[in-house]
């Protein structure tokens, strides 16, 4: 009888114990990070609504916090955050279907495996880059086009966000189609259709939860972008849905009051706390529906 084995096995044991403690001790730092996130953003949201009611919050139309004479309606950022995210996903969405459509269903095995790391690669420039890439470039070339578009506006900002949410989507997408069954393409081609209708009538109704949710991880990812908005779009709280003239955004804004020129503790500063909690709320919601959808996606495919 081998004597080792019994200790090879409590070896192993002990080990194995150590490696799920110290896996739940990650798991449980990333929940108390977010707690604590939470925390701060809900207590000191709480503090600016004691000096600020909920009705000019939420039914003012001007945000002038940090000017003599103060008004806090949200929906200017609202509106400057929903402008730029909408030019985003006009840019996002038709190129990352497109993309994951040929990657899925056209493009050859080995050139799927080059074309998709290099797709990736637009995610992980730096947004900085980006956004003096809007200002500098995007935003003259428009002019040429649209001689009244200001130096800071909603267009250019959009536009490049776009450019840089395309991977999100065509990746998610590109998964959520190849994820569909063989069975169903083959079907299809086999009942007459040819390889267009087949993807329209078929593979894309099939993935579109899948599809669906990469919409609003998108959304969630333009909605949360900051360093280009804070560079191209400017600095000026204006309910318009003008893309010509220059707005602000939600993020743009919280830049804007952390660089150090407003005391802290004071109302002007929980002002970032309130625009916070909003955000955090907004891009909660919409990744909440992806999860759903995504689920759904999962069922089915079962």
């Amino acid at each position: 009888m081998d004597n080792r084995k019994p200790d090879l096995l409590q070896s192993r044991s002990l080990t194995e114990r150590w490696i799920s403690a110290a896996l739940f001790a990650c798991a449980a730092m990333s929940v108390a990070v977010t707690a604590g996130i939470i925390m701060v953003l809900f207590f000191e949201t709480v503090e600016f609504f004691r000096q600020v009611p909920l009705s000019e919050f939420f039914f003012d139309t001007q945000w002038t916090p940090l000017f003599d004479q103060k008004h806090f309606g949200i929906w200017p950022l609202i509106a400057g955050t929903a402008l730029t995210s909408f030019f985003a996903m006009i840019v996002a969405v038709p190129m990352g279907i497109l993309i994951a459509i040929f990657l899925s269903e056209f493009a050859p095995e080995r050139l799927r495996r080059i074309l998709k790391p290099v797709l990736e690669v637009l995610a992980g420039v730096p947004t900085v880059v980006y956004g003096y890439f809007a200002l500098t470039f995007v935003t003259p070339l428009l002019q040429g086009f649209i001689p009244e578009l200001a130096g800071f506006n909603s267009l250019s900002p959009g536009l490049v966000m776009g450019i840089m949410i395309t991977p999100i989507v065509a990746s998610l997408s590109e998964d959520a189609i190849y994820s569909v069954p063989a069975s169903l393409r083959e079907g299809a081609i086999a009942l007459g259709s040819n390889r267009l209708r087949a993807i329209r009538h078929v593979i894309l109704p099939t993935a579109f939860s899948g599809i669906a949710a990469s919409f609003i991880l998108g959304i969630s990812r333009a909605i949360g972008e900051t360093m280009i908005v804070a560079i191209a779009a400017g600095q000026q709280p204006v309910l318009t849905l003008d893309p010509r003239v220059p707005i602000e955004t939600m993020t743009a804004y919280i830049v804007q009051v952390s660089l150090g020129d407003t005391p802290h503790g004071t109302l002007e500063y929980n002002t970032i706390f309130a625009v916070g909690a909003m955000l955090f709320v907004m891009t909660l919601a919409f990744n909440l529906l992806a999860l759903y959808l995504r689920r759904k996606l999962l069922k089915g495919a079962l």
